[in-house]
C-alpha cells in the first residue's frame, strides 16, 4: 500500500463526513427504510439477491414486481419454484432464483419464519454468501459488519492506494473496509459506501469534487483514480456454438421444455436445443441441423442470438419450422399460447432466439401469402 500523500482524517471522522453526505445525498431505492425507521430483512435479503451482478436500475421494477408477487418470506416459501423462477425470468443468474426459494423455505421451516440476526446464522442461508450476510447483517440488524461489494472495493482501493491487484487484494480490502465502520448507523454507514461507489467514486470519470473524502484519498492526489482498483489480467473467454428449435403450431404456440433444475438456467424454459460445444469457428448449419430434436421442415433463421455469460460466450443458431400437422410434442415438452410467452420462465437468450425463431417465420408467411402461395406447410419430412 503506498502513501496518499498527506495524513488521512482518523478512521471516526471519515465515518462521520461520509454518513454526513449520505444524509443529504442518499439514493431513494423501493427496498430501503425511509431515514430513522427499522429496515424490513426480507427487503434487504431479497435486494441484495437481485442485486448480485445485476445493476440497480434494471433491478428496480424487477423488485416492486417480485414484492407485489411475494410480499414476505411466508409467501415466497409458499410459492411453487415454478412461480419464482417465473418472476425472476429476466434477471439472469437463475441459481439465485433457485437458493432464493430454498432459502425462503429453510427461514419458515426452520427458522419460524425470522432471519437470524448474526452473520454465522445469515452465512448458513443457502445463497448467502460473506458479503451478502454482512449486508443483511448491518443494514437490517445494525450490527458492524463490513459489506464489501466492487462499488466499496473501488473506494477503498483508491482511497488508500492498494497496490495489490484483486482478487488478490481482497482481504486486505476487506479489513481495511471493516477499520471505518462506525458502532453507530453501521446500516446506513453500509449503505452510504455503496451510495458513494455508484454516484460518485465511479469506474470512469469519477466525480471527486463531490466526494466527502477526498481530501485524504491518496488516487485523487496522484491523479490515477481510474487506474484502481488494480486488476489482474484478465483470461481470454471461450466461445460456445450451439442451436435452438422453434417449433410453431398454426394457432401460434410455441414448444417448449424445461432445462434441468441443476446447472446453467436450471429451472428455466427453453426451445429444444442442441448441446452448447466450444470451438475456435462457427460449425456449419447442417452440423447443428444433424442435432434436431425431431424431424420437420427446419430453415435457418438468418443472423444468430448472441449473449454473454460469466465465463464464456453463446452464439445460437435459431431454426424454425411449423408444426408437422401430426406432430405430438415429445416427453417433457409442451405447447406455450403466444399470448402467454411473455410469462413464461424464458431467460433473455432463450427469450432472444424464440423471437428470433417467430419474426422469421412471420416474415415467410408473409412473404408467401403476397405470393398467393397460402400458409406454409407443415407437413414434416
Amino acid at each position: 500500500m503506498a502513501d496518499g500523500g498527506g495524513a488521512r482524517p482518523a478512521e471516526a471522522e471519515l465515518a462521520a463526513a461520509l454518513l454526513a453526505w449520505y444524509d443529504a445525498s442518499r439514493r431513494a431505492l423501493p427496498w430501503r427504510a425511509p431515514p430513522g425507521e427499522r429496515s424490513d430483512p426480507y427487503r434487504v435479503w431479497l435486494s441484495e439477491i437481485m442485486l448480485q451482478q445485476t445493476t440497480v436500475t434494471a433491478a428496480q421494477p424487477y423488485f416492486i414486481r417480485f414484492l407485489k408477487r411475494f410480499p414476505d418470506v411466508r409467501a415466497l416459501a409458499a410459492a411453487p419454484v415454478e412461480g419464482v423462477m417465473q418472476a425472476w425470468a429476466g434477471l439472469g443468474y437463475y441459481s439465485r432464483a433457485r437458493n432464493l426459494h430454498a432459502c425462503a423455505r429453510v427461514i419458515v421451516n426452520e427458522l419460524g419464519g425470522r432471519f437470524p440476526d448474526t452473520i454465522a446464522g445469515l452465512e448458513a442461508l443457502p445463497g448467502v454468501g460473506p458479503y451478502t450476510a454482512a449486508a443483511i447483517a448491518a443494514i437490517a440488524f445494525g450490527l458492524p459488519a463490513a459489506a464489501v461489494d466492487g462499488n466499496v472495493e473501488r473506494v477503498i482501493s483508491r482511497y488508500y492506494r492498494v497496490e495489490e491487484p484483486l482478487p488478490g487484494a481482497k482481504p486486505r480490502v476487506r479489513a481495511l473496509a471493516q477499520a471505518l465502520v462506525p458502532q453507530r448507523r453501521p446500516g446506513d454507514f453500509a449503505q452510504a459506501m455503496m451510495d458513494l461507489g455508484a454516484t460518485v467514486c465511479t469506474p470512469r470519470g469519477p466525480s471527486c469534487g463531490l466526494c466527502p473524502w477526498r481530501a485524504g484519498c491518496g488516487a485523487h492526489a496522484a491523479g490515477d483514480m481510474e487506474t484502481f482498483p488494480r486488476k489482474a489480467p484478465k483470461k481470454a473467454v471461450p466461445q460456445r456454438y450451439g442451436a435452438a428449435f422453434v417449433l410453431v403450431r398454426d394457432d401460434g404456440a410455441v414448444l417448449l421444455r424445461v432445462r434441468p433444475p441443476r446447472g446453467l438456467l436450471g429451472g428455466m424454459d427453453e426451445p429444444p436445443g442442441s448441446d452448447w460445444r466450444e470451438a475456435p469457428a462457427p460449425p456449419e448449419a447442417a452440423a447443428l441441423l444433424a442435432e434436431a430434436p425431431f424431424p420437420a421442415r427446419w430453415r435457418a433463421a438468418p443472423g444468430a442470438v448472441r449473449h454473454v455469460f460469466t465465463h464464456f460466450r453463446l452464439t445460437l443458431t435459431v431454426f424454425v419450422a411449423p408444426a408437422p400437422p401430426d406432430f405430438v410434442p415429445p416427453p417433457g415438452c409442451r405447447w406455450e399460447p403466444r399470448r402467454s410467452l411473455a410469462a413464461a420462465a424464458l431467460p433473455n437468450v432463450m427469450r432472444k432466439a424464440v423471437a428470433h425463431g417467430l419474426d422469421c417465420l412471420s416474415r415467410d408467411w408473409r412473404r408467401l401469402e403476397r405470393a398467393g402461395a397460402g400458409k406454409i406447410s407443415g407437413a414434416g419430412e
